[in-house]
C-alpha cells in the first residue's frame, strides 16, 4: 500500500542484474532474473532502475521470455497464499510445510483471474486427488481444465449452486472455496455449495471489500504479500522459479504485451480500466 506521495508503482519485474549488494550469493551482474518489487519502502517496478532484497528475486527460468517471466510473482504469490494462509494446506514445493488442512472438494471463484489460474495449479500440485471445481466465462474452460481444474461452470452458477453441489464427490458439497475477486459479495448464495459437515472455509483477497460470510464458516482475508512472512515463505520466488523452469506450474493467463517503455504506462493502465479477461498485460521496456 502506498504510504506516503510521491511514489513509484508496480510490484512485477524481470531484468538483468546490474550489480549486487557484498552479502548477496544468489546472483552476479549480467543475470536474468524475475522480482517482485515496491516492498517495504522501496520504489516500484515503474522505473528503469529498480533494488530489491535478495531473496525477492529468482533467476529467470530459461523456458519463458523476460515479459513471461514480469507477469508472474504477484499473482503466483497470492495464488499460492489463499491456499496456504486461508485454507491451512501445506505447499511442500515451496517449504510452506506447515498446515494440516487437505480439502477434498474446492471451489475457485474467477478462475479465468490470474490469480484463480495460479491457485488450481498449486491446488492440484498440493492435492493431487483434489476435487477442483471453478467458475469463469466458458471461453476460458479448455485452458482452466488443463491447468488442473476437474469441473468448470458459467459464472452465473454461483446463483444458481446446485449443478456445482451435484459435481462434487458424492454430491456432499464443497470442504472450501477460494475467492480471488470477492465474487461472493454479487452472488452470496455461493456460500449454500459449502458442506456442513466440511471444513466451512472462505478464503479471499483483500479487495477493500468484504462479503457478509455466513455464520459457522471461518473466513480469511489474504494479502499475497504476508506469504513472504510465513516459516519458510522466503523460499517462494526461487521455488517458482524451479517449478516454472520444470514444466510443472505454467503461466496462469495469456500473456499481452500492450506498449513499450516507460512513457507508455498511461496507455496500459488506460486499457487495464477498461476490463480485462483471462490475460495479464505487460509493458515492455
Amino acid at each position: 500500500m502506498v504510504q506516503s506521495w510521491p511514489a513509484v508503482l508496480g510490484v512485477d519485474a524481470a531484468v538483468v542484474v546490474d550489480s549486487v549488494g557484498a552479502s548477496v550469493k544468489s546472483f552476479k551482474p549480467g543475470d536474468d532474473v524475475f522480482t517482485l518489487c515496491g516492498m517495504s519502502t522501496r520504489a516500484g517496478a515503474y522505473q528503469e532502475v529498480i533494488t530489491v532484497p535478495e531473496f525477492l528475486a529468482a533467476k529467470k527460468p530459461s523456458n519463458v521470455s523476460f515479459e513471461e517471466a514480469a507477469s508472474l510473482p504477484i499473482a503466483s504469490i497470492t495464488g499460492a497464499a489463499i491456499i496456504h494462509l486461508g485454507l491451512h494446506v501445506p505447499l511442500p514445493y515451496f517449504d510452506l510445510s506447515e498446515g494440516t488442512n487437505h480439502p477434498t472438494s474446492i471451489l475457485v471463484l474467477g478462475g479465468s483471474s490470474a490469480i484463480g489460474a495460479a491457485a488450481i495449479q498449486f491446488l492440484r500440485l498440493a492435492i493431487p486427488q483434489a476435487t477442483i471445481l471453478t467458475t469463469s466465462s466458458i471461453h476460458h474452460h479448455e485452458h482452466l481444465l488443463s491447468l488442473g481444474a476437474t469441473k468448470c461452470f458459467e459464472r452465473a452458477a454461483q446463483d444458481e449452486p446446485d449443478a456445482i453441489k451435484a459435481a462434487t464427490p458424492g454430491g456432499f458439497d464443497v470442504d472450501a472455496i477460494l475467492d480471488p475477486i470477492t465474487a461472493a459479495l454479487q452472488s452470496p448464495s455461493v456460500f449454500s455449495t459449502l458442506s456442513p459437515a466440511g471444513l466451512k472455509l472462505y478464503s479471499h483477497v483483500v479487495t477493500g471489500q468484504n462479503p457478509d460470510v455466513p455464520e459457522g464458516v471461518t473466513s480469511t482475508s489474504i494479502f499475497g504479500r504476508k506469504l513472504l512472512e510465513a516459516k519458510g515463505g522466503i523460499n517462494m520466488m526461487a521455488g517458482l522459479a524451479s517449478l516454472v523452469q520444470s514444466g510443472q506450474y505454467r503461466l496462469p493467463v495469456r500473456n499481452v504485451v500492450t506498449s513499450k517503455g516507460l512513457d507508455s504506462l498511461e496507455q496500459g493502465l488506460e486499457k487495464l480500466q477498461k476490463g480485462v479477461s483471462g490475460a495479464k498485460y505487460v509493458v515492455s521496456l
